[in-house]
């Protein structure tokens, strides 16, 4: 599961005031929920494109942070996919992209370089000079 921080000064339920009615937009209709720390998520279990098996998306509420998106996008194997299934594929990733997009104001850049921010200042992920 991928977590998502909206920019500063921002966030997600002004972003994206309707989480329900925007998932069924980009992905198709919810079949469940599934709880992740605390929060329940929606779960797209049979997504309008047949690159993805299942979809998990929500907000994740923190005390006393700001909520994250959280996402987790499970995608078939492309060897399995026909060749009408592979011509989705550009489709499947401009629908992640959008989604995220228009959920953090971030573009796929800005997301990337966030995330190597975040390994970057885990005292985790110490490296040996």
């Amino acid at each position: 599961m991928k977590e998502y921080k909206m920019r500063r000064g921002e966030y997600l339920e002004e972003r994206i005031p309707d989480m329900e009615a925007t998932v069924v937009d980009y992905f198709g209709p919810i079949t469940g929920t599934e709880e992740y720390k605390g929060s329940d998520l929606y779960v797209v279990g049979e997504p309008d494109n047949p690159v993805f098996e299942k979809i998990v998306v929500g907000a994740v509420d923190y005390s006393g942070k700001k909520d994250k998106l959280a996402v987790e996008f499970y995608e078939r194997d492309p060897t399995e996919l026909g060749p009408d299934e592979l011509e989705a594929a550009a489709d499947a990733v401009d629908a992640k992209n959008d989604f995220l997009l228009e959920a953090t104001a971030r573009d796929a850049k800005a997301r990337r370089d966030s995330l190597k921010r975040s390994v970057e200042d885990d005292p985790d992920h110490d490296i040996d000079a």
